[in-house]
């Protein structure tokens, strides 16, 4: 079931009705059901796989809570890292793997049978597993206390909302939400009002409306392109996956708060951001702190010194874009993320002083700090669409071949100029309504506003949605990750 689907949300009025009939331990058990029932809907084959997680997760926070010794409880914990991180190296990348050994064994002239399967992805196995995981590191590090329910810790792991595509919750955040009574108020419904008018408008106005246009281009021989051509993909696909993503976390957040949760914050306005490390503090937010706090730190975070700080910031995006999916384009775009934060901190170390110099010099001069923070944000957006063709293509010699194309024929075609027009109309409205939160450092403005120009707003959102539909309904991008 989709958000962007009738069916969707037939389930979710026939869910929220029950829900407010029911005391808190029925609204858990109802919770847990409709969780259940929701991603049984993508594939029931795989309940089996998350309630296995769910309970031997649930079961090893309890060993390591009841057990004094940290040595055993190390020991503990690392049945659960390895089962969950064995289950998600199964299903997500054994084909990969194998048949890559199998290449490379053919390359060297020793030609071996390679077992290889054909596994089918269960749909938000990253997100769960992670999610699942982080609570028994937490338990271990006396984070939070190891819940004894093993209704509520299944509620944490499958709630449907979030389930499938993030954000990532942490224990000591979520499951307090879960154990105590929910309760509706004025604030959590027009929040939640918000989030979702403003997540669908993102998802089918934005992202499904600019989905033809990048499929149609990737699709394409490149010979067949010319460079302008491609350099319009790549922006489109920037903004169709932002608008996919984000809109499906605001969505996850609305429904949620309609439930009395509160989910965390997953996007900040990541195409205002002027660096490498303010841009990962505002994508994906979720993930960039789980592999921050579960990867990046315990392998000694910066305290070591430049070169191993280097290191641990290359490993951790490293996996980051192996986290995504089984192909060496989503390593080569967490290499090059890694590159491109380490790049910035050795910068930022050498030119500290003139660094401290041009931020006098913007305060004493506006105009020349809004010429330098606008030249940033161009600049910071453009490495990151870079970084959005690795993501994208299909193969390495695609994303060479469309450089090539780039910088060889950029002819003006009546397609560039016809999606140029498509390009700026889908997306102007966002950007200007996302410089406007930037300008205001809050995310809930519109919130803040007059009911007046908040239902104006709403209005527009609505009219959107209904006179520009998508001429295909498309799922949600991180639905495959």
């Amino acid at each position: 079931m989709l958000f962007n689907s009738f069916a969707f949300w037939l389930f979710y009025v026939v869910i929220l009705t029950l829900y407010y009939r029911l005391g808190h331990r029925g609204q858990n058990v109802l919770l847990l059901a409709g969780s259940y029932f929701f991603y049984g809907c993508w594939d029931w084959r795989f309940l089996g796989l998350i309630m296995l997680s769910t309970v031997m997760d649930w079961l090893i926070g309890l060993a390591i809570d009841a057990v004094p010794d940290r040595v055993q409880k190390k020991r503990i914990l690392w049945v659960s890292v390895i089962a969950n991180l064995g289950i998600l190296g199964f299903f997500k990348y054994f084909g990969f793997f194998s048949s890559q050994l199998g290449d490379l064994l053919t390359a060297v002239g020793m030609p071996a049978m390679i077992p290889t399967l054909s596994i089918v992805l269960p749909v938000g196995v990253s997100f769960y597993t992670f999610q699942s995981m982080s609570y028994t590191i937490d338990v271990y590090r006396g984070d939070v206390k190891a819940t004894r329910s093993l209704l509520d810790f299944a509620v944490f792991v499958a709630f449907f909302p979030q389930l499938v595509a993030g954000p990532i919750e942490r224990a000591a955040d979520f499951l307090p939400q879960v154990i105590r009574p929910r309760v509706m108020t004025p604030h959590l419904f027009k929040q939640g009002l918000y989030l979702i008018m403003s997540g669908l408008f993102r998802k089918m106005f934005i992202a499904d409306n600019l989905a033809p246009i990048v499929n149609t281009i990737f699709a394409t021989p490149t010979q067949d392109l010319s460079g302008a051509e491609i350099l319009l993909g790549i922006y489109a696909f920037a903004f169709q996956i932002y608008g996919d993503f984000s809109g499906y976390s605001a969505i996850a957040r609305g429904v949620a708060n309609w439930m009395g949760f509160e989910l965390s914050a997953n996007f900040k306005n990541p195409y205002f951001a002027i660096s490498p490390s303010d841009f990962w503090q505002r994508w994906h937010i979720s993930l960039s702190q789980w592999l921050r706090d579960y990867l990046y730190i315990p392998l000694g975070g910066n305290r070591q010194g430049s070169l191993f700080t280097y290191r641990n910031l290359l490993l951790t995006m490293l996996l980051g874009g192996l986290w995504h999916g089984a192909n060496w384009t989503f390593i080569a775009w967490g290499a090059f993320h890694g590159t491109l934060l380490c790049g910035w901190r050795a910068i930022e170390a050498h030119f500290k002083k003139g660094r401290r110099a041009a931020s006098a010099a913007e305060q004493t001069s506006p105009t020349l700090g809004s010429l330098i923070y606008v030249c940033r944000v161009l600049i910071m957006f453009h490495l990151i669409c870079f970084s959005w063709l690795l993501f994208r293509a299909e193969t390495m010699t695609q994303v060479g071949e469309m450089l090539v194309r780039m910088t060889t024929d950029f002819t003006i075609t009546p397609f560039v100029q016809m999606t140029f027009g498509l390009l700026v109309f889908f997306v102007a409205p966002l950007m200007l309504y996302e410089a406007w939160l930037e300008k205001k450092h809050d995310l809930m403005s519109l919130l803040n506003v007059h009911w007046a120009v908040r239902g104006l707003a709403y209005l527009y959102v609505f009219y959107m949605i209904i006179l520009f539909p998508p001429m295909l309904p498309s799922g949600f991008i991180y639905f495959q990750f």
